[in-house]
């Protein structure tokens, strides 16, 4: 039988149009989409641990959307800092990052780079803002605009090895005041131990002492009055005196040699190889010593305490004032619904309950708290919970080129290369020019 060569014969053309179905319906039932929808997710996280759990979270959720492609992307913790602003500003922007809110989190959303979420989060009667804590949105609402999804709060405190504490004849309960933690601190150098592990390398480990001295000694009200560069601003004699009290402790050398070129990880690790009697961490301190331990197990958990940074006596700030983080995850503006679809998913109550239950985070989602179980974490929850002034890190809040100022001070002070009055003087001088 002859036919045209520019036809196909009527059984061939069903042929290959049951084939392509075929191939379609395989293609389906195999789970792959011609649409996939990628969601660029840019972190910080080392701990292989909690990498793990969040590459699980978004294989469950990929499962559930098939159309979804989770791509997780790290960045260091330093060059994060360093290119995430050149990055917000460029094609391969992620489309949600890692914020700990403040003044760094407001000035990204000055610039036009980050989507607002608050319509987002208060739709069908605020459904989603309301899964969380409260004090989690604080730091990353600005007037009354919502630019992060809450994913954790944090505090940080002193945590000790006991064998060393035991070995030089201290017992935390009796470190209360800062000249208590002095007198610690020669105790622990008399008996021939490096009483803390430091981080000069990276410089905002070393703020969290300076931060802490103004909060104790000036408390919220000088501190906000200082920040709103209100009555005598950086230069409050309370925070003068901070900053002499941080000078004190530096001309005691508390910390390990070479500590103003370490950086956090190596701070860590110097504590988790329990060469140094203290570190002033995170909650999840447990977790990160064990991780960057030279045998990659550290100190034991039963053999590592804390306790809150002590008092000033007469200072106007209360042992209950806490400093941490109120970190969430900010959006960049041309992200995808599915990414704030993800969002939703990766913070809601159960999957903040399982990163709690592996001393991940103390959870933000309302209801989740349960799956804090770790000692030290639960320890860390609770001071949280009985907070009295819960400030986000000094670094954060006062955005970045004020907060840039506060580490390097912090560092100089403590190193002896500074006064106390040049130091908050270069604060003032930086909140001028903001």
């Amino acid at each position: 039988m002859m036919h045209d060569r520019g036809k196909t014969p009527l059984r061939a053309t069903r042929l290959a149009v049951f084939a392509a179905a075929s191939s379609m319906a395989l293609l389906l039932s195999t789970g792959l989409s011609f649409a996939q929808t990628a969601v660029k997710w840019l972190h910080l996280e080392t701990v292989p641990a909690q990498v793990k759990m969040w590459e699980d979270i978004a294989a469950k959720y990929e499962s559930e959307h098939p159309g979804v492609d989770v791509q997780m992307q790290f960045l260091e913790n330093e060059a994060f800092k360093a290119k995430l602003p050149t990055l917000l500003q460029s094609d391969d922007a992620p489309h949600f990052f890692y914020s700990w809110g403040g003044g760094v989190l407001k000035q990204q959303s000055e610039t036009g780079a980050l989507m607002d979420l608050t319509e987002a989060m208060r739709a069908d009667g605020g459904g989603w803002e309301k899964s969380y804590n409260p004090a989690a949105l604080k730091g990353l609402t600005f007037d009354d605009r919502i630019y992060a999804v809450p994913f954790k709060m944090g505090t940080i405190s002193f945590f000790y090895n006991k064998e060393l504490f035991k070995k030089a004849g201290l017992k935390a309960e009796d470190i209360k005041t800062w000249d208590s933690f002095l007198a610690a601190v020669n105790t622990l150098k008399e008996a021939g131990i490096t009483p803390i592990a430091g981080g000069g390398g990276d410089k905002w480990p070393l703020h969290f002492y300076w931060s802490y001295l103004v909060m104790r000694n000036g408390g919220q009200a000088v501190f906000e009055a200082a920040k709103n560069n209100e009555g005598e601003g950086f230069q409050h004699p309370a925070i003068i005196k901070a900053g002499e009290q941080l000078a004190e402790l530096g001309k005691l050398e508390p910390f390990q040699g070479g500590y103003l070129g370490a950086t956090w990880p190596q701070t860590l690790g110097v504590f988790g190889d329990g060469k140094a009697a203290m570190v002033l961490s995170f909650e999840d301190t447990e977790t990160n010593q064990r991780e960057n331990a030279g045998d990659g197990k550290g100190l034991a958990p039963e053999n590592i305490g804390r306790f809150a940074f002590p008092i000033v006596e007469g200072g106007a700030g209360a042992v209950t004032d806490t400093l941490g983080g109120l970190n969430g995850w900010a959006v960049t503006k041309n992200a995808p619904p599915e990414a704030l679809d993800f969002l939703r998913y990766l913070t809601n109550a159960e999957n903040e309950r399982m990163m709690a239950g592996i001393g991940m985070l103390i959870p933000v989602a309302v209801g989740a708290q349960d799956g804090v179980t770790d000692p030290l974490m639960r320890g860390a929850a609770d001071q949280l919970a009985a907070s009295t002034w819960h400030q986000n890190y000094f670094d954060q809040d006062l955005g970045p080129s004020v907060g840039r100022v506060v580490n390097d001070i912090s560092v100089e002070i403590i190193a002896g290369q500074m006064s106390s009055e040049e130091g908050v003087q270069a604060i003032q001088e930086a909140l001028e020019l903001e």
